[in-house]
């Protein structure tokens, strides 16, 4: 099946053509959040909010203003945060893309930053607008998945769905991320089996044992009331049903937020953070993990969910896939597919999953998800750290 996309420098293709408004620490957020206001459709925030550095929160600014969905980029810097402007500005510059950096205590304050960027975005998205879009193929996607909200449905319809769509995807040449390593736990082992390598399947486990450790030390595990309110019982029970939306392909590699995988396949992404526990919660929100597979390269992300949410995404296109079938029904508006249609003996397993599949290339084709029609733009970036992959984690 062949697409449209807007090629990269770095030969990537992206299925949108977008203005990232780039706030450097919270201080700017508001100045951010006006200039792309009047081009909301095509302009979207995305920021770090702390003022102290962090290499991981640089590395992720770098890798989200040059995902192949962005376009253009304006900066927005207060002036005096620690964040390295300057770095992220020639990052972007060397990836061709047209980069602006806006220094409110140089530019007069609130009203004429504002003016200066919305100048910037307006001019950006006419120049975008005239780019030609090259042919584009399954085989060019990188997809992500994340479950959230989850409920007893989750794990016996929309997770395995998500799953099956996964493998016919990996089996077309597509790149697919899964992660939540600490809603894996009680599953390294069959993991593991699917391996591309012993190396890897060692490396499999030892990424749920440190999210297990990181959970024990914190004093709680990845489970919320929400999902014993919806039916799950325990970490084993919720962990299997999060496990279904990775599929069967084998698994070719361990990646870290920010990471991009070097060819197609299946890949889990670690986003527990390395070292003492030192930054709180691993991730303090699923928006936070749609993130961390943006800037590994994720076009769009399937989300299922249970009990209901209604989120989207910056930058890159949400799939809601509600496995609930009565939570369809309240929340229709925000729903891409009903997987509930499974519980209720109306489609199978196959069928929802080519329905995601079929939706995942409409969505690369410029179809707007419900999330993207209803503008939402979520968006969270928090302190981390992270050692490198090491040479077992990637496929030779």
């Amino acid at each position: 099946m062949t697409m449209e996309g807007y090629l990269r420098q770095d030969g990537r293709k992206g299925i949108r053509n977008l203005v990232a408004v780039a706030y450097l620490v919270e201080c700017a957020h508001h100045v951010a959040r006006e200039i792309a206001l009047p081009n909301r459709e095509h302009a979207h925030v995305i920021g770090f909010p702390g003022c102290f550095p962090n290499e991981y929160a640089q590395s992720m600014m770098e890798r989200l203003c040059t995902h192949p969905n962005v376009g253009a980029v304006m900066i927005v810097s207060l002036g005096c945060e620690s964040f390295n402007r300057f770095k992220l500005e020639q990052f972007v510059r060397d990836s061709g893309r047209q980069v602006e950096t806006l220094v409110i205590q140089k530019t007069g304050g609130t009203r004429s930053a504002i003016a200066r960027g919305q100048a910037f975005v307006e001019r950006a998205v006419e120049a975008l607008s005239e780019e030609k879009t090259v042919p584009m193929v399954v085989a060019d996607l990188v997809i992500g998945t994340v479950c959230g909200g989850s409920d007893g449905t989750s794990g016996i319809s929309g997770n395995p769905a998500a799953g099956r769509a996964f493998d016919r995807l990996v089996s077309e040449g597509a790149t697919c991320i899964f992660e939540e390593t600490g809603e894996l736990i009680g599953c390294e082992d069959i993991m593991a089996a699917r391996a591309a390598t012993p190396e890897l399947a060692e490396e499999l486990r030892a990424s749920v044992e440190k999210a297990a450790q990181y959970y024990a030390t914190l004093g709680f595990g990845s489970f919320a009331a929400g999902n014993a309110d919806g039916g799950l019982s325990t970490i084993e029970e919720k962990s299997m049903g999060a496990y279904a939306k990775s599929g069967s392909s084998m698994i070719s590699g361990l990646i870290k937020p920010g990471d991009i995988p070097p060819t197609g396949g299946l890949y889990l992404m670690d986003v527990v953070p390395d070292g003492p526990v030192r930054f709180g919660f691993p991730n303090i929100s699923d928006n936070a993990e749609i993130v961390e597979m943006m800037a590994s390269g994720a076009h769009m992300t399937l989300f299922v969910t249970g009990r209901g949410s209604v989120v989207g995404s910056a930058l890159a296109p949400v799939i809601k896939v509600a496995a609930n079938p009565e939570m369809y029904g309240r929340l229709r508006e925000d729903m891409d597919v009903n997987a509930g249609q499974i519980i209720e003996g109306t489609a199978t397993l196959d069928q929802i999953g080519t329905e995601i599949y079929e939706l995942i290339v409409a969505v690369a084709g410029g179809t707007q998800t419900k999330s993207e029609d209803l503008g939402h733009r979520e968006f969270i970036l928090t302190y981390k750290s992270f050692e490198p992959i090491g040479p077992a984690c990637l496929p030779v």
